[in-house]
């Protein structure tokens, strides 16, 4: 066995994500807490400068990645965000493309930290909605590919937002069920 796996076992369970079942592995779960109640589209006020609370982007916005993209299509995710079983009501759930931009800031927040805003031309090809009263969601006309879907709820002990992030394969056509809970 290689000597960093057991390292990292530990570290997972030490920053509280969840543990899967064996079994086909269609979508991967990872649950952190932030500390931020902001939303991610929230501007900093000096755009040259990076809030303190984020963390500077490193990867530069890869065009020719997202070029390749597709904007709309016609599949469909819908779920619930729970956190210990109570609904994540009027929260913001979104499902991104996995790309190389993508893929540092969801490193980042796994670590349980916030980036700088996305650039706007990421935040065009991201989808978002809110959830109703009983945390449930729908997102129609996206795209087939790769895609992290998350959601956050604020924490009522603590008053930190807890975050979900799911990572999911979608086709043409699919109706995709998410359930994003802690």
């Amino acid at each position: 066995m290689k000597a960093w796996i057991p390292v990292a076992l530990l570290g997972l369970t030490l920053a509280g994500c969840q543990m899967m079942e064996p079994g086909p592995p269609p979508e991967r779960i990872e649950v952190i807490d932030i500390g931020d109640e902001r939303p991610p589209e929230v501007e900093p006020a000096d755009p040259g400068r990076v809030a303190p609370d984020r963390v500077a982007r490193q990867v530069a916005f890869p065009d020719r990645e997202y070029a390749s993209l597709e904007r709309s299509g016609s599949a469909e995710i819908s779920g619930r965000l729970t956190l210990n079983g109570m609904p994540g009501a009027g929260e913001t759930v979104a499902v991104a493309p996995v790309t190389t931009y993508s893929a540092e800031a969801a490193e980042h927040a796994l670590a349980g930290r916030a980036v700088e805003p996305a650039d706007p031309r990421a935040q065009a090809f991201t989808h978002t909605t809110r959830t109703d009263g009983n945390g449930q969601f729908s997102l129609q006309g996206l795209p087939a590919g790769e895609f992290y879907v998350m959601g956050s709820v604020l924490t009522p002990g603590n008053g930190l937002r807890q975050a979900i992030i799911r990572q999911v394969s979608l086709r043409n056509g699919q109706r995709l069920e998410v359930n994003l809970s802690r």
